[in-house]
């Protein structure tokens, strides 16, 4: 593994996708153990798509305390568990089995009249959750959004507003298909330990640009606006 420390953020990387998956899920699983210990509970938030699959289930191997650990996400499509496109059912068939079984979910997709519903109902329901958040694992795609943070999303200033008092916000952009749900980027920044989860030399090279001049994109708000140093784990 090659480790460098780039002012906001460090860069984990490894030689291919099945060692980050295990030093990624390590890293997590001690998190959540030191946490479980100070205070009785864990909050883990993850992300969708293809990435993590590897990453989850070498998490969900690792024999820690699952039963006091409640699980989110960092973001979800308006979509119901059953459709391909579900974070939820990712986490569900890659996640919440072996010694995770254990662990509580709360997934952010409901049944509602509308996005803008369907985010307000989530706001309410996860104040009882014990924020804040010990550890997120974000994601990020080749235009740099992170989260739902699209570079196009309406609203992308709030959005990206540290300061907001919401956990869950609605999010339309054209380059996201279907609306969706996300964290806001207070709840995420707020965590214990963040984590952004990327493969690939694209990912790379997105990445990079993304922390250069020009035009800010959403991943870099997020670095920026962390008071933790980000730990990037990458692999080709």
């Amino acid at each position: 593994m090659a480790r460098e420390q780039l002012n906001a953020y460090n860069w984990n990387g490894f030689a291919d996708r099945p060692q980050l998956a295990a030093a990624l899920a390590g890293h997590v699983a001690g998190r959540l153990t030191k946490a479980i210990a100070e205070r009785g509970t864990g909050l883990l938030a993850v992300s969708g798509g293809t990435t993590p699959a590897k990453f989850l289930a070498a998490l969900s191997k690792i024999p820690i305390a699952w039963d006091r650990v409640t699980v989110t996400l960092v973001d979800e499509r308006f979509v119901p568990a059953s459709s391909p496109r579900s974070n939820a059912g990712l986490v569900a068939a890659n996640f919440l089995q072996n010694a995770a079984a254990a662990a509580t979910f709360v997934p952010l997709y409901h049944e509602a009249a509308g996005i803008e519903t369907a985010a307000a109902s989530d706001d309410a329901a996860l104040q009882s959750l014990p924020w804040p958040l010990d550890v997120v694992v974000l994601g990020m795609g080749t235009d740099g959004h992170t989260a739902s943070f699209f570079p196009d999303a309406d609203d992308l200033a709030k959005l990206l507003d540290p300061s907001s008092t919401r956990i869950v916000l609605p999010v339309r952009a054209a380059s996201a298909g279907e609306p969706r749900l996300t964290l806001s980027l207070a709840r995420i920044v707020a965590a214990g330990f963040i984590a952004l989860h990327i493969e690939g030399e694209d990912k790379r090279t997105a990445f990079e640009g993304a922390m250069g001049p020009g035009a800010r994109k959403p991943i870099r708000a997020v670095i920026d606006a962390a008071p933790k140093t980000v730990e990037v784990f990458w692999a080709p």
